[in-house]
């Protein structure tokens, strides 16, 4: 377990050192099973960037997927992906055999059919699992071990993923009524009639977390630090709401009373309704945030540094009624981040962790984010044109600050610049020519070394940014239902002498510093 440690507050003092990574979701590794896994590859990667002299690694939220396959809708906010789990790694188990190892058929190399490998790996994970059973003696010490470690969310968790396959997959609000309001006669009978599926939800955690275990501690051999990412609300449909009903905005019966999302704006007169239950946050505070100090320490056994979404949510939350069609309706809300935060180090130690503070931010959570000394976000993308954020531009920057050519929700650099470009309205390529002095074609690779060049202590570069791709390997648009989280990169897409490019550049502007000789020091005798 993630020990905790116990000290009064003092102001958190986490200082980055100067560092460069690279920011590359697990499911968009290359591979022969249709998505990027914990196998072979992503140790392949671990290697290009320790070559490439990247100490970062960042990834989007590690937990199962639900409906749209996004990562930053899970139906825990403990649990992994099962999609993640590599099958080489379980035939290297004896758990499967070569003949289960055919790749999968007719897949796009460069883009992921979640339709298709769901239920191909739910195929070699049920396979993998009737084997676990025959052999359980040679697994059993360190299963049990794994579970009782972690029961405080697995047991909830597979009675939720059972539960939910035995209602053909509907939302638990729709559910037998009592695993709806979780009676405990109604549980303990449907906890026997579904047993091994329990068990079977409780192997596959067992073995993700083995899997990725293993990725870190060969990524942090090499001097690489993984950053991973929190949301801050979770998915209505999770296993977290419906074990811990009396911590979220959502009555007995599943009804949800408010929601989150954020309010119009510029780029959306209604605004944007999200959906997520809000948290209860005078309830929380009862027993010192002790849901918030558990996620925090989960998460902290499975990645170095931690990124949290949407930090602007924890000074203040757009508050929706539960039945509003839009977003509109909504009010601002006070949280007590302050709080929680003091708590989280009081509890876990001098934890490192960054702020994603993009969007509408006030004075307020400026504040909050400083207090802490939490690194905040600069988007390159963002800086350029007469309508942008000056901020963003590079002479704004302090050193503790995380700087990336682009995100998630935004298209590639390269394609970004290039509708910049075609619009004769619009000054942002323009800017970002006399901006860096460059006016040749390779405007990517020039904002790349602006952001390496600049005081951030930490550049985050998207892989898709480091390969120059176009907006076929965008990853996300947000408001839209389905073709997202599909990207994928290949291995002959990465050039011979590519790592060669990102060391020097790692070199020339010193990530990480380069060490410091000694000063002489003038002694009595040598005077």
């Amino acid at each position: 377990m993630f020990a905790e440690k116990h000290f009064q507050f003092p102001g958190i003092k986490m200082k980055f050192e100067r560092a460069a990574g690279i920011l590359l979701h697990p499911t968009s590794l290359p591979g022969k099973y249709g998505i990027g896994d914990l196998g072979y590859d992503a140790l392949k990667f671990i290697d290009f960037l320790e070559k490439a002299g990247q100490k970062l690694w960042q990834v989007f939220p590690l937990g199962p997927t639900g409906y749209g396959d996004s990562p930053y809708q899970c139906f825990s906010a403990f649990a992994g992906n099962p999609n993640l789990v590599s099958p080489d790694k379980l035939k290297e188990e004896d758990l499967l055999s070569y003949e289960d190892l055919k790749p999968i058929s007719h897949h796009n190399p460069n883009q992921i059919d979640y339709g298709q490998v769901i239920e191909y790996k739910k195929s070699l994970l049920k396979k993998a699992f009737k084997n676990f059973k025959v052999n359980f003696k040679n697994f059993e010490s360190d299963f049990e071990s794994f579970c009782s470690e972690n029961s405080e969310w697995l047991d909830d968790f597979a009675f939720f993923m059972a539960a939910k396959d035995a209602h053909g997959g509907t939302v638990w609000k729709d559910w037998d009524k009592g695993l709806v309001h979780r009676d405990k006669k109604i549980m303990f009978v449907w906890k026997e009639k579904l047993s091994d599926e329990i068990f079977y939800h409780k192997f596959v955690q067992f073995q993700f977390f083995n899997q990725w275990h293993y990725v870190k501690e060969y990524a942090n051999k090499k001097g690489i630090k993984i950053i991973g990412d929190m949301p801050i609300f979770i998915a209505y449909d999770s296993a977290d709401l419906w074990a811990n009903k009396n911590l979220f905005t959502v009555d007995d019966n599943g009804k949800l009373e408010t929601v989150a999302g954020v309010p119009p704006d510029y780029f959306s007169p209604t605004g944007q309704l999200w959906g997520n239950p809000l948290y209860r946050w005078k309830e929380m505070e009862k027993d010192d945030f002790l849901w918030w100090r558990k996620r925090f320490a989960n998460l902290f056994k499975l990645v170095d540094i931690v990124r949290i979404d949407h930090f602007r949510g924890f000074e203040a939350f757009w508050e929706i009624p539960g039945d509003a069609p839009t977003a509109e309706t909504g009010r601002w809300v006070k949280a007590p981040g302050e709080k929680l935060f003091k708590s989280i180090l009081n509890h876990l130690g001098d934890v490192p962790i960054l702020a994603e503070d993009l969007g509408v931010i006030t004075p307020a959570v400026e504040k909050l984010r400083d207090d802490f000394e939490f690194p905040g976000m600069k988007i390159l993308q963002f800086a350029f044109g007469t309508d942008m954020e000056t901020k963003f531009l590079p002479h704004n920057y302090v050193q503790n600050c995380v700087v990336l050519t682009g995100a998630h929700d935004n298209d590639t650099t390269r394609a970004y610049f290039e509708k910049a470009k075609a619009d004769k309205g619009s000054d942002i390529y323009k800017h970002v020519q006399e901006y860096l002095n460059y006016y040749g074609d390779d405007i990517v690779y020039e904002l790349i070394r602006a952001a390496y060049a600049s005081v951030a202590n930490i550049v985050i570069v998207p892989m898709q940014d480091i390969l120059n791709l176009g907006g076929e390997a965008r990853m996300n648009f947000p408001g839209k239902l389905g073709g997202n989280w599909m990207w994928r990169f290949t291995w002959d897409q990465i050039t011979e002498d590519l790592h060669l490019k990102y060391l020097g550049l790692s070199k020339l502007y010193e990530r990480p510093p380069k060490p410091r000789k000694a000063e002489r020091i003038e002694t009595v005798d040598s005077v």
